[in-house]
């Protein structure tokens, strides 16, 4: 039996029951079935898997390269690929298994029309839940991404909110001033949850061509190398969220149970695994065992107990922490 099954690990999570708190996140793993020809894997180990964003009308997405490895990370540039959402309503959630676990769909567009089109979409469907890719450019105003500003990040949930009455779980970026402020309007505006975070900006330059490697010029950058950045994010989004109850599914580098642990500590209800799966598609079992090993350690009866347990030090310096 895998060891998802323990109801030790199993929570709750805006209403549904997830086995294990582990999530396998939006773009890595396709449309929930690119990792089952891998043997061994099983969706069972998942609490949820987060499917790959979905558009309006199909989209190509961007020209290669579209991912190169970096030093702790990747980046990517995908462009949303996708064949949009009438296909992958009427075609792909048929074919998944929802005895398995929990699939959340994962929305995005370039208008508030089209966020709140593809939510109606899938709202009705037998989608569990709906992640908003707030990350996308507005090209109403001139490109600037959704994320970046919390009154068009609110406006964007407002939208999505109208459309559906499942949960909707708000995905924020790291690339902007405040989180925790656009976290608080993103909650008036009507998120049921949050993904803190999504992948940083950044590059890659091949010196012989003196050209960005990446088709797009720049990627997201994910993997270990943004798990610092990460914690930091999910530790402010949570002195937020937990005042109006609103849980978080912490991502950024996860690697090993003791990364999901520091993010559950951190204030995570949920941890998202996706960059460690292109190399080792099995590693939510070993993640999975680890958080067992901590809770018997601890003497903990579930993983639940260790959400927002986070004993600050004493600050001896505020301010600049040079």
């Amino acid at each position: 039996m895998s060891q998802a099954a323990d109801p030790r690990l199993s929570i709750d999570f805006c209403g549904m029951d997830f086995q294990t708190p582990l999530v396998l996140l939006s773009g890595c793993v396709g449309f929930g079935e690119e990792y089952t020809r891998v043997e061994g894997f099983s969706n069972r180990d998942a609490g949820a898997v987060c499917l790959k964003g979905t558009t309006g009308t199909p989209r190509l997405g961007n020209p290669p390269h579209r991912v190169f490895e970096t030093p702790g990370g990747m980046l990517n540039a995908i462009g949303l690929q996708n064949p949009g959402v009438g296909k992958v309503v009427d075609e792909i959630l048929p074919k998944l298994d929802f005895g398995e676990t929990r699939f959340i769909a994962n929305v995005s567009g370039s208008t508030l029309e089209e966020y709140e089109e593809v939510t109606r979409r899938f709202d009705d469907s037998p989608i569990d839940a709906i992640e908003i890719n707030i990350s996308c450019p507005n090209v109403k105003e001139g490109g600037v991404a959704f994320g970046n500003d919390p009154e068009m990040s609110a406006k964007v949930v407002e939208a999505c909110r109208r459309a559906t009455d499942k949960p909707l779980i708000t995905k924020l970026s790291p690339n902007q001033t405040d989180i925790a402020d656009n976290a608080r309007h993103c909650i008036e505006a009507g998120t049921d949850a949050f993904s803190v975070i999504n992948t940083l900006m950044g590059m890659a330059i091949d010196i012989e061509s003196r050209t960005p490697v990446i088709g797009n010029n720049q990627g997201g950058l994910s993997g270990p190398a943004i798990k610092p950045v990460a914690l930091l994010k999910v530790h402010q989004v949570y002195q937020v969220a937990r005042e109006h109850g609103i849980p978080i599914i912490g991502q950024g580098g996860v690697t090993t149970p003791e990364d999901a642990i520091e993010f559950l500590i951190a204030g995570a209800t949920a941890v998202g695994v996706g960059t460690a799966l292109f190399y080792d598609p099995l590693v939510c079992k070993k993640i999975n065992s680890g958080l067992l090993d901590y809770l018997e350690r601890h003497q903990l009866a579930e993983v639940g107990q260790i959400t927002g347990s986070l004993r600050l030090n004493e600050r001896q310096m505020p301010g600049c922490v040079c």
